[in-house]
């Protein structure tokens, strides 16, 4: 994808949806509204009951999920039925530890790699933690992907960029995600010490809600965007869906 969209003079544009939220039916439209809109790739979130990295409208939309009894196997069935849809399309999740590791890493990411998903974010996981989930997503062909926020020092990023697979998610700012009226002051020198250690191509996310957003994020050196409350709100409000996406890629041809 990155390469591709490189041959355009693009930058990539992912959306990321709470499955589930607010019943399986409406996510999995919502999902295909954001492919339709122009997403180049789709970060998928499971409900979870305390999401640590996540600010009010994440933490809601996996509130609502959960109220209507959304469980994982409701999840599993939505990735199974893009990826039928969208042979081509990435396909990543964004997960908390106790989801992914409550039972037993691998049989998650065996799940995970039947239902056709490409890449993996444990948010909340630390890289020297992470051996266990190396192991389970080597076995089952799955891309790891770990967060590098602005204030990581020289050996945080030299093990983010050398475990992440795929992407590297680079945060905009520290704290939780939410929608921004102006992107943080990200430092540029996190991406070119990315660059420098041969990470793979970062997406920069947290505070991603305006086209001027994703302008900035790839003058700073990403490789891409990934808004998330944004697009969250505006499915639990019914708001334009395909015009944002729609604006939000334009803004990532150069």
């Amino acid at each position: 994808m990155f390469r591709r969209l490189s041959t355009r003079g693009e930058g990539a544009l992912v959306p990321f949806l709470m499955l589930g939220d607010p019943t399986p039916s409406a996510s999995l439209a919502a999902a295909s509204t954001l492919i339709e809109a122009g997403a180049d790739a789709l970060e998928l979130g499971f409900p979870f009951s305390d999401p640590v990295a996540d600010g009010p409208v994440i933490q809601a939309a996996a509130a609502r999920a959960l109220g209507a009894g959304v469980r994982q196997s409701d999840c599993w069935n939505i990735v199974a039925q893009l990826r039928a849809n969208h042979a081509e399309l990435p396909i990543g999740l964004l997960v908390y530890a106790n989801l992914a590791c409550h039972r037993d890493p691998a049989e998650f990411y065996r799940r995970a790699a039947q239902a056709g998903v490409d890449s993996i974010l444990i948010a909340d996981l630390p890289t020297d933690e992470a051996n266990t989930v190396l192991e389970a997503a080597r076995d089952s062909g799955i891309a790891p992907v770990f967060i590098a926020p602005p204030n990581a020092d020289d050996e945080r990023l030299r093990r983010v960029a050398g475990m992440s697979q795929g992407y590297t998610y680079v945060t905009s700012r520290e704290g939780v995600t939410g929608a921004d009226h102006e992107l943080g002051k990200t430092s540029a020198s996190v991406l070119s010490r990315l660059q420098a250690l041969g990470a793979p191509p970062p997406l920069l996310g947290f505070g991603i809600a305006h086209p001027k957003h994703v302008r900035r994020a790839l003058e700073l050196g990403a490789a891409g965007a990934i808004t998330g409350s944004a697009v969250v709100e505006r499915v639990a409000k019914g708001h334009d869906l395909r015009g944002f996406i729609q604006s939000m890629k334009e803004a990532t041809r150069r």
